[in-house]
């Protein structure tokens, strides 16, 4: 039996925080209708997760099966890794006015745009690597917005653990955690190579120590997209 496919638009919205035009990759079901309402998941590097996640596909398959809810899939692509680490990471000069468009610029674009929920529980984050740092520290800041998030193989530094620390409102989130177990030797823009298993064990125990709600699961795998791009069945299966 064919698999109805969503189709892919393609928006742009001007950010004021940033001073920059977004791009914006947008994947509707197939069976959109502004008759229903839908979640909406913003995934950070959203080329990656269209093309090599292939998370148009995947959402398409589960939603053809009951699988998942309505769900509206956002992708902000990057213009290239610098762009990329300026906004995604915690020290990045772009970082703090990224956070805001997502909050202030972003949701109330696509509120207005789109049928949602217009609520925290009906929006979530995903990312990988970095994409997922910037997930979930902007989910910590705006709980209330976003009250969901998928990380893949986060980017953990002490930045982020004093982050988790200091939120109080761990009821509001939602979280999906996952990282590989060979990520001992990954290599990271600035031309060094970190540990992300052991930063990611102590986040996870950080998260459970704390109350947070959060699946939690170590794969067979590297820091690359050959293990990230299967995950994603279960990562919109346990969030949607």
């Amino acid at each position: 039996m064919s698999v109805a496919k969503g189709t892919i638009k393609e928006y742009s919205l001007f950010s004021k925080e940033l001073g920059e035009e977004m791009e914006l990759l947008v994947y509707l079901p197939a069976s959109f209708s502004t008759l229903y309402k839908y979640s909406i998941l913003i995934a950070q590097d959203g080329r990656d997760y269209f093309q090599l996640g292939r998370i148009g596909r995947t959402a398409d398959a589960l939603l053809h099966d009951g699988e998942i809810e309505n769900l509206i899939i956002v992708g902000i692509p990057y213009r290239n890794v610098d762009d990329r680490r300026s906004k995604y990471h915690p020290e990045g000069d772009k970082h703090q006015a990224y956070m805001r468009f997502l909050a202030h610029e972003l949701v109330p674009y696509l509120d207005q745009e789109f049928p949602g929920y217009h609520m925290g529980m009906g929006r979530a984050l995903i990312g990988d690597s970095l994409g997922a740092t910037i997930s979930l520290l902007t989910a910590l800041r705006y709980p209330h917005t976003f009250g969901k998030v998928a990380l893949q193989s986060p980017y953990v530094d002490e930045h982020i653990m004093e982050a988790v620390r200091n939120f109080k409102e761990q009821q509001l989130l939602e979280l999906y955690h996952v990282v590989g177990k060979n990520e001992t030797e990954v290599p990271t823009t600035d031309g060094k190579t970190r540990n992300f298993i052991d930063p990611n064990r102590e986040l996870q125990a950080l998260f459970k120590s704390m109350g947070y709600s959060c699946f939690y699961d170590e794969f067979d795998g590297e820091h690359t997209w050959k293990y990230w791009q299967p995950d994603l069945k279960r990562a919109l299966m346990e969030m949607f």
